[in-house]
C-alpha cells in the first residue's frame, strides 16, 4: 500500500502484523542472535521480495549486553562490529538490499567523546568498513556524540570526504539540535546529497521518545518536501511490537499534510 513503510524484527508474529497492511518497505530489525542463523534471515528477506515489498536491514545495536560502538576500547566490541558487518554486506549482495548500521548509539563510549582524534578514529574505522563492503551501508546518526548533529565536524570531516550514504532519523537529528526546527531544517538541506533512506519519527526534541508523528514538535509541513522521492519508514516507539497499528497513524498523518488536511 502506498505511503506504509513499516519496521519489525524477524520475529513470525511482527511480520504476520506488517503484512496485513501491505507496505511498500519493510526494515527489519536484527539482533545478534539472528546472525547465528543467516539461513533464516535470507529466506524472510526473499519471501518478503516476492511479495513486491522493498527490504532493508537494520545492523544489530547490542552485542553482549552493550550497544555497539566502532571505536570500542573493547577488542571484542570492534571484532564483532567488524564480523557482524561482513556478514551483513554479503547477505545484502546476494539479496541486493542495503542495511542500515550505527558508527555508534547515544549510550556507547563514542557518544562521551568528540575530540580530533577520536573523530579521526572514527573516520578510519568507517573507512575499513567501507573497503569491506560498505557499499551496502547507510550510516545513520544518533542524539550526541561524534556521529550527531552536536558534532560541527559531522559533514566536514566525515559524511561530505567519505561520500556516506545516510540513513537520517529526524528525531535523532531534532534531539541532538535541542529541539530546534529551523536547525533542523539545516541539517536536512545539508544531508540531501548523501541521505537516500530516512528514519521518519517525531519527539519532544530532549529525549529518545519516538513519538508517533504530530505527537511531538518536529514541523512536519517543513520536513515533508525532503522525503519527496526518498525511502522512508516509520520508526515508532510501539507498547506492543506485535501491534504497529501507531505506525500506520504517522503514515496517514503524513499522508493528510500531503493533501493539506492538516494545516500546521
Amino acid at each position: 500500500m502506498e505511503g506504509i513503510r513499516l519496521k519489525c524484527s524477524l520475529d513470525e508474529k511482527q511480520i504476520a502484523d506488517r503484512l496485513r497492511y501491505n507496505p511498500e518497505i519493510l526494515e527489519l530489525q536484527l539482533f545478534a542472535e539472528d546472525l547465528n542463523h543467516p539461513e533464516l534471515m535470507i529466506q524472510t528477506i526473499q519471501l518478503l521480495k516476492q511479495k513486491g515489498i522493498r527490504v532493508y536491514l537494520h545492523h544489530p545495536m547490542i552485542y553482549r549486553g552493550r550497544f555497539l560502538d566502532i571505536i570500542s576500547s573493547n577488542s571484542w566490541m570492534r571484532d564483532y562490529y567488524d564480523r557482524s558487518c561482513q556478514t551483513l554486506a554479503k547477505i545484502c549482495k546476494q539479496e541486493n538490499v542495503l542495511c542500515v548500521v550505527h558508527p555508534h548509539y547515544s549510550e556507547s563510549e563514542c557518544s562521551y567523546f568528540q575530540d580530533s582524534r577520536l573523530r579521526k578514529k572514527v573516520r578510519q574505522r568507517i573507512e575499513q568498513t567501507l573497503a569491506n563492503g560498505g557499499e551496502y551501508f547507510l550510516w545513520e546518526n544518533t542524539v550526541k556524540g561524534i556521529f550527531s548533529q552536536q558534532n560541527p565536524y559531522l559533514f566536514t570531516e566525515l559524511i561530505e570526504p567519505l561520500n556516506l550514504s545516510l540513513c537520517l532519523d529526524i528525531s535523532h537529528s531534532f534531539i541532538a539540535l535541542q529541539g530546534s526546527n529551523p536547525k533542523l531544517q539545516q541539517t536536512l538541506e545539508q544531508a540531501q546529497p548523501y541521505a537516500t533512506y530516512y528514519h521518519v519519527v517525531d519527539s519532544m526534541g530532549k529525549t529518545h521518545d519516538s513519538l508517533p508523528l504530530g505527537q511531538g514538535k518536529v514541523e512536519w509541513q517543513m520536513v515533508k518536501p525532503y522525503l519527496q522521492g526518498r525511502e522512508y519508514i516509520f520508526e515508532i516507539g510501539l507498547t506492543d511490537h506485535r501491534d504497529c497499528r501507531a505506525m500506520i497513524e504517522s503514515a496517514t498523518f503524513l499522508k493528510n499534510i500531503e493533501e493539506g488536511a492538516i494545516n500546521l
